[in-house]
């Protein structure tokens, strides 16, 4: 099936580090350390991880994230749920914008 993410770019995530090594290997430093347990577990963060994908909608991350959090032990349900906050957020933010819309029609119709 052709699509427009070829899932086998994900494994060539890493080529972006030819235009700049250093800074490739700085992301990787940082990214490491956020995702090591702290005061949330590797758990915790995968499924955040997996929550913001869908927020953001990088099927590359949805595919890498479900595959952490299953590693870290998230069942179907935990990442259900992950996906369903993301949606909420997404939704009320789209909703909480309608205030914008309200203002500009008051000005315009008074």
């Amino acid at each position: 099936m052709d699509t427009y993410y070829d899932p086998k770019d994900l494994k060539k995530f890493a080529d972006i580090s030819e235009g700049a090594p250093e800074l490739w290997k700085k992301f990787n430093e940082w990214y490491g350390a956020v995702f090591k347990a702290g005061a949330l577990s590797e758990r915790e963060k995968s499924l955040i991880a997996l929550a913001v994908a869908h927020a953001i909608q990088c099927p590359y991350c949805i595919d890498a994230y479900t595959q952490a959090s299953l590693e870290k032990g998230a069942d179907l349900e935990q990442m259900t749920e992950a996906v369903h906050v993301a949606s909420a957020i997404r939704g009320g933010a789209s909703l909480v914008h309608g205030v914008q819309m309200k203002n500009v029609n008051e000005k315009l119709t008074m």
